[in-house]
């Protein structure tokens, strides 16, 4: 018999007002890859309270420790950088081209409003387009591409560019800011994947307030530059050399328009955190995940990768001989662009996961297939 809707277990929000003031602050603020020290410094001001100690490594990945002094080692990891662009070429009547600073997607820049990132400060910017009315009729519409798309700052030479701060090199950002969609969903650009980052920092303000003492040393790590290659994580695992890591990430929303389930898999926001089957995730690792969740009412989707996870969970689980990894995701609609889209329930469960999950890891545990 199906259960009635009245049956279904009641959502308890993890998120406080507090806590989305700060998410708010987070996704507002620009921390594009090669670029994040200033995300990196609210993250950190927002974590200290609830960790023992923190250092921050060379390229700006910021780790948070509890029990730094613990022999054995558990890492919960996000990636804090967004993707953007940058200056490439400033033509001789003052309109700049670009190149991609990780993932961008040319196809919704066009009108799109920018910031220019520069040593005097932001310099407003727009993604030009032809009108409609000169690209009718006549030859094929051309469709956006890195060829074609341009910044137009108001300036008429490349000397006036220049004058502004500008050069090639400047890292530009969307200037879209964060928004509570009916409700129901967190929207903004960068929820890929500083939302894994909030949720990282809410996992040990839990831990905090609930007065829990871990058997073992956390590491709750920010890294740095995931969207060019997992590159951060890379660097910070052979640091921390930890024994286990729990990663999270974003991953699509299949229900809208335009996606293939039979390629992509049937996930959607709102049916709670996705666990990943996959080369890189360690089996006996994601069972205590799956465990987790069932035990503590927690719903959950299940994802296949083919190959590798494409998110940090392969840089660590590949690191210093092999650390046993797993990946919790939460799903996300409209990757890539400036309305990222995430159900606020999703966001407490994973969450709530990824505490309980520690709550149930021993100091010393070995996840080893054959021992």
């Amino acid at each position: 018999m199906s259960k009635k809707k009245s049956d279904k277990k009641e959502h308890v929000p993890v998120v406080t007002d507090t806590s989305l003031a700060f998410l708010e602050k987070y996704i507002n603020n620009a921390s594009p890859t090669g670029f994040e020290w200033k995300g990196q410094e609210l993250w950190l001001d927002y974590i200290k309270p609830y960790v023992d100690d923190h250092y921050v490594d060379n390229y700006g990945t910021a780790v948070a420790i509890i029990n730094p002094k613990a022999e054995y080692k558990v890492v919960i990891e996000a990636h804090a950088d967004e993707i953007s662009w940058f200056v490439n070429y400033i033509t001789s009547d003052g309109l700049i081209y670009v190149i991609r600073n990780g993932g961008s997607d040319h196809q919704i820049a066009p009108s799109k409003r920018v910031n220019i990132h520069t040593d005097k400060g932001i310099v407003k910017a727009v993604f030009g387009w032809p009108a409609i009315h000169t690209r009718m009729g006549g030859e094929k519409e051309e469709a956006p591409s890195l060829k074609n798309i341009f910044l137009d700052c108001g300036a008429t030479t490349k000397e006036e560019v220049e004058k502004m701060g500008i050069h090639v090199g400047c890292v530009i950002t969307y200037e879209d800011e964060f928004m509570v969609l009916n409700d129901r969903y967190y929207v903004g650009r960068a929820l890929d994947n500083r939302v894994g980052g909030f949720m990282i920092a809410e996992v040990a303000r839990l831990l905090k307030e609930n007065k829990k003492k871990l058997p073992f040393g956390l590491y709750i790590v920010n890294a740095v530059q995931e969207e060019i290659g997992l590159r951060g994580a890379e660097m910070i695992a052979h640091r921390i050399k930890p024994n286990v890591a729990i990663v999270t990430d974003v991953t699509h929303d299949t229900q809208t328009p335009m996606i293939s389930k039979i390629t992509q898999g049937d996930l959607a926001c709102g049916r709670g955190p996705v666990v990943s089957y996959a080369p890189a995730v360690q089996n006996n690792l994601n069972k205590l995940l799956m465990d987790t969740a069932d035990k503590a009412g927690i719903p959950f989707q299940r994802q296949a990768s083919s190959r590798s996870t494409g998110t940090d969970t392969d840089a660590f689980a590949y690191s210093n001989d092999g650390v046993p990894s797993a990946l919790i995701s939460l799903c996300l609609r409209y990757m890539h662009t400036t309305v990222e889209m995430v159900h606020k329930e999703d966001c407490d469960n994973v969450i709530r996961l990824i505490y309980e999950a520690l709550l149930n890891i021993k100091s010393g545990q070995d996840f080893r297939y054959i021992k």
